[in-house]
């Protein structure tokens, strides 16, 4: 295939890895992205980074854990600190009903009991008497894995332009793909905003070595071990475009599902409380539209690390083969009048 000039609109966790795959492919790759770095602007720095297609399982469409399961394997290719120790779900006895309701919805765990919960998570001894262990899925650090993709696109050879707010004095080129996000809106007429919360901490009392997620009706919670003694606790899904502060209910939220998970949280220093707005589509599936020379690459959810590079290659093997990637994704690949 003849190599082509594409230009990357946005430097979020999609369009850092559509821009990766395409320039590996052997294509002319410019990434254009209004902030100063891959994360000033981004939704995907307000991100779990938990890639857990089974436990996601619980709510998600299957084409949402099929790109997942692919997107672990490239994720372990090109970053090391990708950190697959699995994911334990637990509950409060008087939320077991919650824990029989997410097996029952999701596959490939192992039912464990009060001692084998303690050796996976040593903290949690005599705390929690069954829970539901996935062992094949991971997690990482957001801002170090997108800096990881940044460092890997310029050894590469791709060009990257910085603060660039007019996307109508673009470089040359035969494909703009546009993975801007939020930014897309007025294109994209369906898109809509989900937002997103969540709090990170420090504390030297607790030691967790996987995301555990614990179950509640009404409140449910995860929190995800990053290095120096942080934990990412979140995270709120509103049905809100409103980009500003943490609120005092989602704050009071998080804060008493983390106590209720283990009271050490309670000592615990809070280092921040971030929140932004993730783009989505009415079905949540993330969504390749084709609109003559443009393609764009959004409605990516809660998703993005864990879909991101999976869709990368799609792209890629599309502009190589002109094929739609079979029935699994017919939700995925759309054209801009709905027919692919």
């Amino acid at each position: 295939m003849t190599p082509q000039k594409i230009v990357v609109l946005g430097a979020g966790i999609t369009g850092l890895w559509q821009a990766y795959i395409l320039s590996q492919r052997g294509h002319d790759v410019t990434l254009v992205e209004q902030g100063n770095t891959a994360f000033n602007r981004a939704a995907s720095a307000v991100a779990g980074a938990m890639l857990a297609p089974w436990c996601e399982g619980e709510a998600a469409e299957p084409a949402i854990q099929e790109l997942g399961l692919r997107s672990i394997q490239l994720w372990k290719e090109v970053f090391g600190g990708v950190k697959q120790n699995g994911t334990l779900v637990i509950a409060q006895p008087r939320d077991r009903n919650e824990l029989k309701r997410f097996a029952a919805m999701t596959q490939n765990f192992k039912t464990v009991d009060e001692a084998a919960i303690s050796q996976l998570e040593p903290v949690l001894e005599g705390r929690y008497r069954t829970g539901l262990y996935y062992p094949e899925e991971a997690h990482m650090q957001p801002v170090e894995a997108m800096n990881q993709m940044v460092q890997l696109l310029m050894a590469g050879g791709a060009k990257i332009i910085w603060n660039c707010r007019d996307i109508g004095d673009l470089p040359n080129h035969d494909l703009l793909l546009d993975c801007r996000g939020m930014a897309a809106k007025d294109e994209l007429k369906t898109l809509r905003g989900v937002r997103g919360e969540l709090l990170v901490v420090q504390s030297e009392e607790i030691s967790l070595s996987r995301p555990v997620r614990l179950l509640h009706p009404r409140f449910p919670l995860y929190v995800v071990p990053w290095s120096g003694n942080r934990f990412m606790i979140g995270a709120t899904v509103l049905e809100s475009e409103e980009n500003g502060a943490v609120t005092v209910r989602s704050a009071l939220e998080l804060l008493g599902m983390a106590y209720a998970l283990h009271p050490s949280f309670g000592e615990a220093e809070i280092l921040s409380f971030r929140a932004n707005v993730r783009p989505a589509f009415p079905d949540n599936i993330p969504k390749i539209i084709r609109q003559e020379k443009r393609l764009y690459v959004n409605g990516i959810f809660r998703h993005g690390f864990l879909n991101a590079p999976a869709l990368a290659v799609m792209v890629a093997d599309y502009l190589e083969t002109g094929r739609h990637p079979g029935e699994m994704y017919k939700d995925v690949f759309v054209e801009d009048n709905g027919q692919w």
